[in-house]
């Protein structure tokens, strides 16, 4: 089977799109059905089924999948290991603010144990913006928030969203219920702010940022209470670990690369990583 073929199908299966697929490969989506046919004739099997409007795999679909991540893993990493580390340029790495001083330090610490020559330049934007540059081959890799029935990247923590605010229960007294809350594209953003509608109950949302420091600034000023991962709420915050606000929705942190992957962060690096993540979990 052709490996760029198989780098193509392991693009739709992270996205889920061949459309953000075509623009990751740098290919047209004429160009990937072809190689996605292509792969269904080696193989024999349907690899694709229609979902509603959208498309997922079949279980041969999936069991391909599982094998083409290990033929790309070993792919990569030969090519890896016949460079000198020497050649090897920066590595550009995205991260969403909020998991900069959580899930950040251990990635790059993990990273160097095994490359502590690597120069490493971080980007810290939105998952949504950071997938974009993933798709237009301008970082390597990112760290990203997805729904955990995605089957979108590596898996580095499993988490949830808690109401939170910075030492003032009375907030929560208010008749119009004070909000500072990431962007518009944080998945807390809009489940919050539905939430809270379907309660009929008022809420003013003060101030919406990218900026994790931002929001914690303004929950120890008490001007509001917001919604973060569990994970990244700081031990001089609150979290209301029951109250009559709506339950926030599950979510899953992992770490997504480029189709053509950073010689020292390949589908092997990225696997390595996640079970060690895994590791510190179950701990």
């Amino acid at each position: 089977m052709d490996i760029e073929a198989l780098r193509s199908f392991i693009a739709f299966v992270d996205t889920g799109s061949f459309t953000r697929a075509a623009k990751q490969i740098h290919r047209t989506q004429s160009a990937i059905s072809m190689q996605m046919k292509k792969l269904e004739e080696a193989t024999g099997k349907e690899l694709f089924i229609k979902e509603g409007r959208n498309l997922g795999l079949t279980e041969h679909g999936r069991k391909l999948a599982s094998y083409a991540r290990r033929l790309l893993a070993i792919h990569d990493q030969a090519l890896s290991d016949l460079k000198h580390r020497s050649d090897h340029p920066p590595l550009m790495l995205g991260c969403p603010d909020d998991y900069a001083d959580s899930v950040l330090p251990t990635l790059i610490a993990l990273l160097l144990e095994t490359h502590p020559q690597q120069e490493i330049s971080i980007l810290c934007a939105s998952s949504t913006r950071l997938r974009a540059l993933l798709d237009r081959g301008e970082i390597h890799a990112a760290i990203l928030t997805r729904a955990p029935e995605n089957d979108e990247g590596y898996l580095l923590v499993h988490d949830k969203g808690v109401w939170t605010h910075g030492g003032y229960p009375e907030l929560l007294a208010r008749d119009v219920l004070p909000l500072v809350l990431y962007d518009a594209d944080c998945k807390f953003h809009s489940t919050a702010i539905d939430a809270l509608e379907k309660q009929n109950r008022a809420y003013q949302l003060i101030a919406t940022s990218s900026s994790a420091t931002a929001l914690k600034g303004l929950l120890h000023k008490g001007i509001a209470i917001s919604a973060l991962a569990r994970s990244t709420v700081s031990k001089d915050l609150t979290v209301l670990e029951s109250s009559d606000l709506p339950d926030l929705p599950a979510i899953d942190i992992v770490l997504a690369l480029a189709p053509h992957p950073h010689p020292v962060l390949t589908t092997v690096g990225a696997m390595r990583i996640s079970d060690a993540f895994g590791k510190k979990e179950d701990s």
